[in-house]
């Protein structure tokens, strides 16, 4: 008999709340997905080091998986209270009839082993599909071949989504199961009349934590974009900490003072039936103004860590291209007190050895002396976005020879610069200072160095890296005739080489062992120096790896929360669509036809839909300044394709959302009224 009621309890709520079933199945096919992963490069052509990054994407996944698995435990609990709630009466009636609270939570256990089964099979379904796909993307992403299409089942994926979602349903059960424990008949028959809103007749107390809301957010984008992304300022904190108490008070001041508005305006609050739709966003958003911050929160975090998460993956991978100019670079700092100051001689001294097709070419840099603003002042805009760090882009410039640059730039068969005592090239690509070194070139032909006047040679800042390293680190770089150089001291010592292209990989790969060797070893640094070396192909294969990374993790985490938040969104709606059905039955005695009542019900839901999307929308706008001023340090951001990829997934599954809430909630009043 209990297996009956079950089942059909279950087909009622399947009919009522497709959204329930819906985002069980979408978690449990996210959640397979991802961690099926390390499978998927079966499909893919990687060598050894490529391997390992795939396996280290695994491993953090399975990490970010139980933070994951919190947060959808989480939004079933949450889920689940919503369901109950909507059948109190139901089961005030099964009490009534004489049912124990024992045989009523075994119904309850019933249906929750049902669900959990349905949904686990049918999100692994879709989950399997979804994977195949995921593995051409990771294969695009991390630049793979794909060896031939073989459809991959993890079965330890598998394994794992089903024992983390068989705890999340043995907590439901428990939660039911305490819930029944505490309900009396009474309640159960009631509960429909009662209400969590926390109302304030005065509407000045709304007008009051509405003013309080602005003030908070407005100081909170004013310390954020004061202090980027300089998480060890205590005004990073102070400004989370006010962004997320000006939220709070947005969504808590927001209707009353919203009502009392379009109360004195009488025009647009009698007209149709706006009395009705206004009421009823006001009281679902007022007694739900902490879900409502919450969900804003992780709208802002979704909207954010996609869209900066694509703009930093493509940053990197746009100035690796700029900060490999050679196929393998070495080099070695160079203080006064050090005992080696040519990184020939530790190269000879660690055994690394050049084939005779190898074109190398060794260069010094030399300090100048001299700070950046004693040659090119910042202008107000870099200083405005440097804020407190001006004084950490205030650095010592360097020299390098004229005679030494010219054999650098014969490495990539770039014609020779004549460059005359009295005259100096500009070179720079730090994308941060790159603003007041134009600003000052286009005004300046002449740069004032130790007292004397040096002609700019080049009318426009040569951008470029001086060697191939992990990212544009070409600060400024002044090219300077030799003999001003014989006078300071040397910072560095370096070396370019681009290898013969008939025994590029081995020469390569030969160069970085014998590093990597003399590294690892004990040796005497007084004879040999801390000499560092990087080759092209390492470093991009570095960069897929740890963009590529970041960038999953932002999508498996943004998609998680934009989920959540959708979900939490259309239950709140299809559980006011059940308390309100005696309003709707009262309009419809009044005469409301059935189009003007579905006008309401899709206004309502429009905007309850819309409010925590627009306040997330102006929190990204912000916060995606403040990534992308952070993520020009390593190159300028292009945020365009980023954009337009966030909007289609959001809007994907805000649309699917929306869509189905709207028609639950239009069935749930017409099968009523």
């Amino acid at each position: 008999m209990y297996s009956k009621i079950a089942f059909k309890n279950v087909r009622k709520s399947f009919k009522d709340y497709t959204i329930y079933f819906l985002t069980l199945t979408l978690a449990v096919c996210i959640f397979y997905s991802f961690n099926s992963i390390e499978s998927q490069k079966a499909m893919m052509e990687v060598n050894s080091s490529s391997a390992t990054y795939v396996e280290a994407l695994s491993s953090i996944i399975s990490y970010v998986s139980v933070f994951v698995a919190f947060i959808l435990g989480s939004l079933i609990l949450y889920a689940n209270n919503f369901l109950i709630k909507k059948r109190n009466k139901e089961l005030g009636i099964y009490m009534t009839l004489g049912m124990s609270k024992n045989k009523i939570s075994r119904i309850l256990i019933l249906e929750t082993v049902i669900v959990g089964i349905f949904s686990l099979i049918s999100g692994l379904i879709i989950g399997l599909i979804a994977s195949q796909g995921l593995s051409v993307l990771v294969a695009k992403l991390f630049d793979f071949k794909m060896s031939g299409y073989t459809f991959i089942i993890s079965t330890q994926a598998i394994i794992k989504t089903i024992m983390y979602f068989g705890i999340m349903f043995i907590l439901v059960m428990i939660f039911n199961s305490f819930v029944i424990s505490k309900y009396k008949i009474i309640d159960l028959l009631t509960v429909g009349r009662k209400t969590q809103e926390i109302k304030f007749k005065n509407p000045f107390v709304y007008l009051i934590a509405f003013i309080l809301c602005v003030i908070s957010l407005g100081v909170a984008y004013k310390l954020v974009l004061d202090v980027g992304l300089n998480i060890t300022d205590s005004r990073f904190s102070m400004s989370i900490g006010l962004g997320v108490v000006g939220t709070v008070l947005f969504f808590f001041s927001l209707t009353g003072f919203i009502l009392y508005v379009v109360k004195k305006n009488k025009k647009v609050y009698f007209k149709g039936l706006n009395i009705f739709v206004v009421k009823q966003i006001n009281s679902k958003v007022n007694t739900n103004f902490v879900s409502m911050s919450v969900i804003c929160l992780m709208l802002f975090l979704t909207i954010g860590v996609l869209s900066t998460g694509f703009s930093f993956k493509n940053a990197l991978e746009a100035g690796v291209e700029e900060s490999t100019p050679f196929d393998a670079s070495a080099y070695m700092y160079v203080n006064k007190g050090d005992k080696v100051r040519d990184i020939k001689k530790s190269l000879d001294y660690m055994g690394v050895k050049f084939g005779e097709n190898d074109k190398v070419v060794y260069y010094n840099e030399y300090n100048s002396g001299k700070k950046f603003s004693d040659i090119i002042p910042l202008n107000d805009n870099v200083k405005k976005s440097v804020s407190d760090n001006v004084k950490e882009m205030d650095f010592e410039i360097s020299y390098i020879k004229i005679s030494e640059y010219n054999k650098i730039r014969g490495l990539n068969n770039e014609e020779p610069i004549n460059l005359k005592e009295d005259e100096i090239l500009i070179t720079s690509n730090f994308s941060k200072l790159l603003p007041s070194i134009e600003e000052y070139m286009t005004n300046n032909s002449t740069a004032k160095i130790d007292g004397k006047t040096y002609t700019i040679k080049n009318e426009e800042v040569i951008k470029h890296n001086l060697k191939t390293d992990f990212m544009p680190n070409n600060m400024l770089t002044l090219v300077v005739s030799d003999n001003l150089c014989n006078e300071k001291n040397l910072s560095s010592s370096s070396v370019n080489i681009n290898f013969d292209k008939n025994n590029k990989a081995k020469s390569e790969q030969n160069f970085i062992k014998t590093l990597d060797k003399y590294q690892d070893s004990n040796t005497d640094y007084d004879k040999v120096g801390f000499v560092m070396g990087n080759t092209r192909d390492s470093i991009y294969e570095g960069n897929k790896g740890i963009t590529t990374t970041i960038l999953f993790i932002g999508i498996y985490i943004g998609i998680v929360f934009l989920i959540s938040s959708m979900a939490i969104l259309a239950l709140q709606q299809l559980s006011e669509a059940s308390d309100s059905i005696e309003r709707y039955v009262a309009l419809k005695r009044l005469g409301a036809s059935r189009k003007s009542i579905n006008k309401t019900i899709f206004t309502q839901t429009l905007v309850y839909f819309s409010i925590p999307v627009i306040l997330a929308l102006v929190h990204s706008v912000v916060g995606i300044k403040v990534v992308n001023d952070f993520i020009s340090m390593f190159n300028q951001p292009d945020i365009g394709g980023s954009s337009l990829v966030t909007a289609g997934i959001f809007l994907f599954i805000y649309v699917i959302y929306f869509y189905i809430t709207y028609s639950g909630y239009k069935n749930i009043v017409k099968n009523n009224i």
